[in-house]
């Protein structure tokens, strides 16, 4: 069926109970679509997820993938959860720190995570055991990739019919790893809803990271003879195929009839890795402090309760995700407001305009 997307009255959000899809793209900057400027990149289904959002366009996260990982899991700043890097055992996160999936399972949520963890690879810092109960990883900072100490992936692993860890033991897979992921994320989707649950599904593919493995020639051809780079190219290709993967599971919320009942973000981790690209006239990239490697997308789109279109200009950050979503769930978490250091945006979930404080 087709989806309303125009608001209804205003309504207030807290407890309101939705589904919830987190995507996170890892090492997509903000200039990485053509809604946003791009003039080689085409994105027709993150361009239509734009259109349909509420979007927070002042919206910052860390300059590397763990900690910006560590930050939106607890709503406190990263260098806080221990993780100060990406490798050599720095990119675990804390024991003692409650999750978001945590406090979600206690108001009866059912949680699950589809692609990249990078939280930590020791059996005590894996998924199963921060809150997830669908768990469909990859291990380290990107497949194939080992590190001195304990961050690292399967050995030998590769983007197509990679081996991943459910959660109990390493399965072989078959498909390119983002359409791995996705349709996974899919398939656990719909058996909740069979199952009456609601849901919080974290979708975090590893594209268009690098190594930059393209899915198929069709994918990377429109880009060839463009003036890019080998390693541009293949990274325009992962990302115009991670398009059409978030296409597809948005089409998939709307024949489950879904798509009302469920907030969809979309986001990404930090900036781009790649030089000579469009930056949407920021600067700096990955690993830097300045916007380039720190504002990223945000797009929530949830049809029919917030405005679609619409941008919110307030200055807003990763650390704010875990309050907002527990509020909006109806969850309890006095228990951990000292570690949480962030803002609930549903304020400007109801109106992108309130007063925030800078």
């Amino acid at each position: 069926r087709a989806t309303d997307l125009r608001p209804g009255p205003p309504q207030r959000l807290a407890g309101s109970r939705p589904n919830i899809v987190f995507i996170m793209s890892d090492d997509q900057g903000y200039g990485e679509m053509s809604c946003h400027g791009n003039p080689i990149l085409r994105t027709p289904h993150l361009d239509r997820l734009h259109a349909q959002s509420l979007r927070f366009t002042q919206y910052h996260v860390s300059p590397t993938c763990a900690p910006t990982r560590s930050a939106l899991l607890t709503g406190r700043h990263e260098f806080r959860n221990g993780v100060t890097h990406t490798i050599f055992e720095r990119e675990r996160l804390r024991l003692d720190a409650v999750t978001l999936p945590d406090v979600l399972r206690t108001a009866g949520y059912t949680t699950g995570i589809f692609g990249k963890w990078h939280l930590g690879d020791e059996d005590a810092y894996l998924p199963e055991k921060r809150g997830f109960d669908r768990v469909l990883i990859h291990g380290g900072g990107g497949i194939g990739q080992t590190f001195p100490g304990s961050c690292g992936d399967a050995p030998g692993n590769q983007y197509h019919d990679p081996v991943l860890w459910n959660g109990s033991r390493f399965e072989k897979t078959r498909g390119y790893c983002t359409d791995v992921f996705f349709d996974r994320a899919g398939d656990w989707m719909a058996d909740c809803q069979a199952q009456g649950k609601p849901f919080f599904a974290v979708v975090t593919p590893n594209a268009p990271h690098d190594p930059f493995v393209i899915p198929g020639e069709s994918w990377a051809a429109p880009y060839r003879n463009r003036g890019l780079s080998t390693n541009a190219v293949a990274y325009y290709a992962m990302i115009a195929h991670l398009d059409a993967a978030i296409g597809r599971l948005m089409a998939r919320l709307d024949a489950l009839q879904l798509s009302q009942d469920t907030l969809v973000i979309f986001q990404t981790d930090n900036g781009h890795s790649v030089g000579g690209v469009f930056n949407a006239g920021m600067r700096g990239v990955k690993g830097t402090p300045y916007e380039g490697g720190i504002r990223v997308p945000a797009f929530w789109r949830w049809p029919g309760r917030l405005p679609a279109g619409t941008d919110c200009a307030a200055l807003t950050a990763h650390i704010d995700l875990f309050p907002t979503l527990a509020t909006l769930a109806g969850a309890d978490f006095r228990h951990v407001q000292k570690q949480v250091e962030g803002s609930s945006l549903v304020p400007l979930l109801e109106n992108p305009q309130a007063p925030w404080a800078d």
